[in-house]
């Protein structure tokens, strides 16, 4: 069954964890973005995003330039999902303040946009001649992307299109340049494809579904586009030889899209790219474009994939490597990378609702996407690695990548305004709606409206509880279809009162309540949180005889400080329980901690011995690995040996 998102403005939070995050974004997060946008916070990694489009103003006006461009070629994109997070704010909360802040920031990039539409402040401040002739490497396209995206939320929010307006005009140059004059181009970094359907939807402009697909359809195509660039165009981005074009698995580009069989090359590119494809096969019913998603789909998801969410293995080429290969203390599994997951559940759960799509999007969300970001919103991991010692990772040349504690900000940036903008959007992910259904993929407590004009109103502990209450509000005869997670052993759900017959009403990992609903029915979904153990399969080297603990949709860690300071020398113990602890609201923001038994083995002064080491029993006190690195430099593990 196809749906569609619903609109942002169609979920208005309620109380509870998700709705919380929520409002720690529009409380904190987005104010303490826009202040490093401005370059505004002492002691913190210098943006200057918004100052490079006060000189791109500048120079297109006409006046003297003696400042320069500063930090990354694609800089332009953090104020773009800065952008985005903020005016999907404005949906959980009105802000004339904010808003205010935002007409600013969009008056600013019309006056920064040049007559043909093009839109790009480092190269209208420091390579004016150089447009379009380095597509591999220079993120003009991303950027793009990214904007029109900003623009289509504000939009969706507001009602307001003069953000659209000069994004509309942006991709009418966008079109020119490569559907006439440079047909074989396409970005080096996927992003437009997928923001260019949510501009064809949001303007009504079919051309730009036309150039989206345009951009899918000749990525890949013999000869590589990259090789034959890098031989002419004569500079390079990224130091004296540039980016190796000859790495065509890194952009995306090693066969056409419809012959890619594995998830390759630079993660966050893959899973954009793979977002578009599904887009485009749900808007055109292209067959191949579907079977090639779900073939990709299951590269990621059955071998390629962390218990966490994460994915990108190797922090060389920040990519996937092959099946199975998924080490813990020297992981990539970038933020942005979850995020991109978390599109491309989306658009296949949109493609065809199946239970499968919705849990690995939640897994993502609840697990590496949440651990991107402090419990305060001002600090932020790039990388997320599933095993932390300090000392070595940090430190050692093969985790100099997997940081112990988050920064506050960094030079490449796009992690932190990724998390803003996802989570601002949350109700876009949670329920989607076709022709048969309202589909229910996450819960949290809050009102949805029906297109068809019925509301839900939900309250609900989840994650941390597994009881989720429903309200109809209206009369009608409807569908409904709630999620049934694959990890709840023992589901409940009820209508009424009455129990629902689950073994009849589940398809595809949804229960399917179809009924004439009356105003004030009540549904109540009760999900099992026992806390249980998880195991690897056996080809991943780096989880052999060991296991994971996982509670609902969370999977848990060992923190040194819970557990004396020292998690290396523990094990689980094979054959004993797992107990949960009362929800404590004072830890971490409110957690259910999980205690498990298990063993400590006596340290040994010598680097190796012929002697066994002792060992003693020992209770291992777990918390949530969304919430790790948040009391301070410590160890931590995910992953813990079984004996």
């Amino acid at each position: 069954m196809k749906s569609r998102s619903v609109p942002v403005t169609a979920f208005q939070p309620g109380e509870g964890f998700l709705p919380d995050c929520q409002r720690l974004v529009k409380e904190q997060v987005i104010p303490y973005q826009y202040e490093i946008l401005n370059d505004r916070l002492e002691g913190v990694e210098k943006s200057h995003a918004l100052e490079n489009f006060r000189i791109a103003a500048k120079k297109t006006a006409g006046n003297p330039v003696t400042e320069e461009f500063y930090g990354m070629v694609f800089q332009d994109s953090d104020v773009a999902k800065w952008l985005e997070a903020a005016a999907y704010s404005l949906t959980v909360q009105p802000d004339p303040e904010l808003e205010k802040e935002i007409d600013g920031v969009v008056e600013l990039l019309a006056s920064a946009q040049q007559e043909d539409g093009y839109l790009n402040s480092y190269f209208t401040v420091k390579e004016p001649e150089r447009r379009w002739t380095n597509l591999q490497e220079a993120h003009e396209l991303y950027c793009a992307g990214h904007l029109m995206e900003a623009a289509c939320a504000y939009y969706e929010a507001t009602g307001k299109d003069g953000f659209l307006k000069v994004m509309e005009k942006n991709a009418d140059c966008i079109y020119e340049q490569f559907m006439n004059h440079c047909p074989k181009g396409y970005s080096g970094h996927p992003e437009v494809e997928l923001a260019l359907m949510r501009l064809y939807r949001a303007s009504g402009n079919s051309k730009y579904k036309e150039l989206a697909q345009h951009f899918v359809d000749v990525r890949g195509e013999a000869p590589n586009y990259f090789m034959e660039e890098k031989a002419k165009r004569g500079w390079n981005v990224w130091g004296p030889t540039g980016n190796d074009a000859e790495d065509t698995d890194y952009t995306q580009s090693t066969l056409p899209v419809r012959q890619q069989k594995d998830a390759v090359g630079h993660a966050v590119r893959a899973v954009y790219l793979y977002t578009a494809m599904a887009d485009l096969a749900n808007e055109t019913g292209d067959a191949g474009l579907k079977e090639a998603c779900e073939t990709l789909w299951k590269s990621i998801t059955h071998r390629r994939m962390y218990v966490t969410g994460g994915i990108g293995s190797t922090v060389i080429g920040e990519a996937f490597t092959v099946d199975y290969d998924l080490p813990n203390a020297t992981v990539y599994a970038e933020t942005c990378a979850s995020i991109g997951l978390m599109f491309f559940a989306r658009r296949m759960l949109e493609l065809e609702a199946k239970g499968e799509y919705a849990d690995v999007m939640e897994r993502a969300l609840y697990n590496t996407v949440l651990a991107g970001m402090q419990l305060d919103g001002k600090r932020f991991f790039y990388v997320n690695p599933l095993e932390v010692v300090p000392g070595i990772s940090g430190k050692a040349a093969t985790q100099r990548h997997d940081l112990p504690q988050r920064p506050q900000w960094y030079a490449c940036a796009c992690c932190p305004p990724n998390v803003a903008r996802v989570l601002s959007s949350i109700g876009s992910y949670a329920y989607s709606e076709g022709e048969e259904a309202l589909f229910l993929h996450l819960y949290l407590g809050g009102t949805v409206k029906s297109a068809k004009g019925y509301s839900l109103s939900c309250e609900t502990g989840y994650p941390h509880c597994g009881a989720v209450r429903y309200v109809f509000h209206g009369e009608q005869e409807a569908v409904l279809a709630l999620r049934i997670p694959g990890w709840s052993r023992n589901t409940a759900l009820t209508v009424n009162g009455e129990a629902v017959d689950l073994a009849a009403a589940v398809r595809d990992g949804y229960a399917m309540l179809n009924r004439q609903f009356h105003e004030g029915d009540v549904i109540e979904l009760t999900l099992d949180m026992t806390p249980r153990k998880v195991f690897a399969s056996s080809k991943i080297p780096a989880d052999t005889g060991c296991a994971a603990v996982q509670r609902g949709p969370l999977v848990y860690c060992a923190e040194g400080v819970d557990n004396g300071g020292d998690i290396l020398s523990l094990s689980l113990n094979r054959d004993g329980a797992l107990r949960e602890e009362d929800f404590d609201a004072g830890l971490l923001g409110g957690v259910v901690p999980v205690l498990a038994d298990g063993w400590r083995t006596q340290q040994m002064e010598d680097l190796y011995t012929a002697s066994r080491p002792g060992r003693e029993k020992t209770e291992i006190r777990m918390v949530p690995y969304y919430t790790w690195g948040n009391r301070g430099l410590n160890q931590m593990r995910v992953w813990l040996p079984e004996a």
